[in-house]
Formats: C-alpha cells, structure tokens, sequence
C-alpha cells in the first residue's frame, strides 16, 4: 500500500467537513479518460461537484487560488461526462471548491466556497 499523500489526506478532510455540513456524498475520486472528480455529493435539491485543493503552505497563494480557469474548464467536462454515466438529476447543478490548509502543529484550516464557478 502506497504511502498516504498529502491530497489524498485533504480529501478525507474535506468529505468529513462536507458531510459534516450536510452533503451526502456520491462519489469520490471518479475517474474517466479525461481526468477525475475529487467529490460528487448531494446537497437537498443541488447535484455538487467539488475540487478539493490542499496545500502545506501560503507561499503559491491559498489552495483555492489553485482551481484555474483551464482546471474549471475541465471539471465542467467530467461533471457532463460523470452525469452520463450515472442515474442521478437535480433541478441544480454547483460547483464547489475546498481549500485545505494542514501546517504542521496547527489544526486544519478549511475553506468552502460554494458554487465557486458556473
């Protein structure tokens, strides 16, 4: 078994606040051929896919900065790509960042931007 990686640490983060919050998640690190979505949920009437970004530091800005338009652009086509291949609807669609801060000695900081881009 690999080691434990620092994105795959946020993401485990990021689902416990998600669910804490009242997301019912769907999926996690979906794949297809054109890349993968870190977290598919549910939220009452929103369909919500969320890029969850974790950094150890501020020094490339916060981990939400991280989602570029070029990265939007494809997460728009796996949201299409994942809503074909699986029987879910929702009068809404949104589209979720989570930003993960872990420092050493400091507790988790998480920030939940929702509907961060359309």
């Amino acid at each position: 078994m690999p080691p434990p990686t620092l994105g795959g640490h946020g993401e485990r983060l990021a689902v416990a606040y998600l669910t804490d919050a009242g997301l019912r998640v769907l999926d996690r690190n979906w794949r297809c051929r054109e890349g993968e979505l870190d977290v598919v949920a549910r939220e009452r009437d929103a369909l919500v896919f969320c890029e969850v970004k974790t950094r150890r530091g501020l020094g490339y800005g916060s981990p939400v900065e991280a989602v570029t338009p070029a990265k939007r652009r494809r997460i728009r086509v796996l949201a299409q790509r994942w809503l074909a291949a699986h029987d879910e609807h929702a009068p809404e669609i949104r589209f979720d960042v989570v930003g993960v801060l872990v420092r050493p000695g400091r507790p988790p900081v998480i920030t939940h931007l929702r509907a961060a881009f359309s």
